[in-house]
């Protein structure tokens, strides 16, 4: 495994190997790595003959009250991690080297996809997300990317615009890796006690309970919400959202739409946790 910084030594890398044939996966990751960024480089893997793993945390998706300068930045662990994964390559820029005219002007946008559910919480983050993405599409210049269905959201965000740029990258999305108890992987979990993580499975819980309403035929999906919401209450979460939506285009379904997903957020003290669940009808 190779570790780079610049673009400019990854360019030439990528480009040997696709001089050699190769098709290029990339992950792109902000480290502090678990199970669930190392099952992105397991499908990458089944897609790719090269797999390049970037670790960056990115400074404009995160909001001004949120944790950016606090985010776990573990570097070793992660390289060791992806090494013992098979990773081939790991591009760790710095910050001048990802935005060389700070502060950067340009903002990649899609913006019906990204104005409700997350987006509304946290202002220009899915703008954070999808500026940072494609300069790294257009760094890497990889074949296939892979992207966790944990955030659901910016799954179809990221879809939508490398259809929307005409890059001509395949995007796979890749199953939520969860805990014994349900509990879905996330770096935020590092920042909850182990109780906590065991009470955290209410949220998955909560989503296993609202996915058998609707299977037993509840279609008030409004009310469905504000119920779930009080559960959530009830157990000492704080609900950001809870909702029901279209899995195509997110908005806010309704009764004789088929294909739903399911979509929490919600804060155990300070910590801010995500999860979604699909189903068909």
């Amino acid at each position: 495994m190779i570790v780079v910084n610049s673009v400019q030594t990854l360019r030439r890398l990528i480009q040997t190997h696709r001089d050699m044939g190769h098709r290029i996966g990339f992950v792109p990751t902000m480290g502090n790595l678990h199970a669930g960024h190392l099952s992105l480089v397991k499908t990458a893997k089944q897609h790719a003959d090269i797999v390049v793993v970037s670790i960056f945390v990115n400074p404009t998706q995160f909001g001004p009250n949120e944790d950016f300068d606090s985010y776990p930045r573990t570097f070793e662990q992660d390289q060791a991690l992806l090494e013992q994964e098979g990773a081939d390559i790991i591009f760790a820029p710095e910050v001048a080297e990802v935005y060389p005219n700070w502060p950067n002007l340009t903002r990649v946008q899609v913006a019906e996809l990204g104005n409700n559910h997350c987006g509304a919480s946290r202002p220009g983050h899915f703008d954070g997300v999808t500026t940072v993405v494609s300069k790294l599409f257009n760094m890497v210049r990889p074949d296939c990317a892979v992207f966790g269905q944990k955030d659901f959201q910016q799954l179809a965000i990221i879809r939508r615009m490398t259809s929307d740029l005409n890059f001509d990258i395949d995007i796979i999305g890749a199953p939520i890796v969860r805990e014994a108890n349900g509990l879905a992987m996330s770096s935020r979990n590092g920042y909850l006690s182990t109780e906590q993580k065991e009470h955290a499975s209410f949220i998955y819980q909560t989503l296993s309970w609202m996915k058998q309403q609707i299977e037993n035929g509840e279609r008030d999906y409004r009310a469905l919400e504000q119920a779930a919401k009080q559960r959530l209450t009830e157990q000492n979460f704080k609900p950001d959202y809870v909702h029901v939506a279209r899995q195509d285009n997110l908005e806010m379904a309704q009764d004789g739409d088929q294909q739903l997903v399911l979509l929490i957020a919600a804060f155990m003290g300070k910590v801010r946790l995500i999860d979604n669940m699909t189903l068909e009808i």
